[in-house]
């Protein structure tokens, strides 16, 4: 078989997967802009500069392309936090490892419209419900995981109980303050008060940042 003919497969195989990354990216934009449900194909096309072939190539529906746009996001957040959490030895250092969470945590208003959206779009849908509920229960493990280990060399309040309560203390610490954060705009100051909020929910207070 010739050299190019071998080639082949591979040279469609990378197209396609830069088609549809584009094809995220765009819609990712849009449905910022916009909101998921004031969103049309066409309209994501267009801004990815591709046909409907080309959409119609990679995804189903406009519902199928949010879901994935959604689930590759939350997964690379979900797997920041881990490798935030990660860098400390046994003794967990809960100012820095707090630092380090929330600066990948608070992204950018863009991504918390169109995860808001998310929400409200998962309300409606038991499937797309599920996905929500797996993402953030990816995000309290990977918090959870790592209180565990320092368990034994750091002590947490005792008013959170185990370790899986002081993460779901710690989302829904972030939950609340991403609202805020959707009114106001401001991200410098929403990432303080995380940081803020989180310090005093996983010590008694008195290392809580000025």
């Amino acid at each position: 078989m010739p050299m190019e003919d071998r080639n082949t497969p591979k040279r469609v195989t990378r197209r396609r997967v830069r088609t549809r990354a584009r094809l995220l990216d765009a819609a990712f934009a849009v449905f910022a802009a916009k909101g998921f449900g004031r969103v049309s194909i066409e309209e994501v096309c267009e801004a990815a500069g591709f046909s409907r072939g080309a959409f119609y190539s990679n995804f189903a529906t406009l519902d199928e392309l949010f879901f994935a746009l959604y689930r590759e996001r939350a997964d690379l957040i979900a797997d920041q936090v881990a490798d935030a959490l990660a860098q400390d030895g046994p003794d967990l250092d809960v100012p820095a490892s707090v630092e380090r969470v929330t600066e990948v945590l608070l992204l950018d208003v863009d991504w918390l419209l169109v995860k808001t959206d998310f929400l409200v779009h998962a309300a409606r849908d038991p499937d797309v419900a599920r996905a929500l509920l797996d993402h953030r229960a990816r995000l309290r493990q990977a918090v959870a995981d790592r209180l565990s280990r320092a368990r034994g060399h750091t002590e947490l309040p005792a008013v959170l109980g185990d370790a899986d309560g002081a993460a779901r203390a710690v989302v829904a610490a972030y939950d609340g303050v991403t609202t805020q954060l959707l009114l106001d705009r401001d991200v410098e100051a929403a990432r303080a008060w995380l940081g803020q909020l989180l310090t005093a929910l996983l010590t008694d207070g008195s290392r809580t940042p000025a």
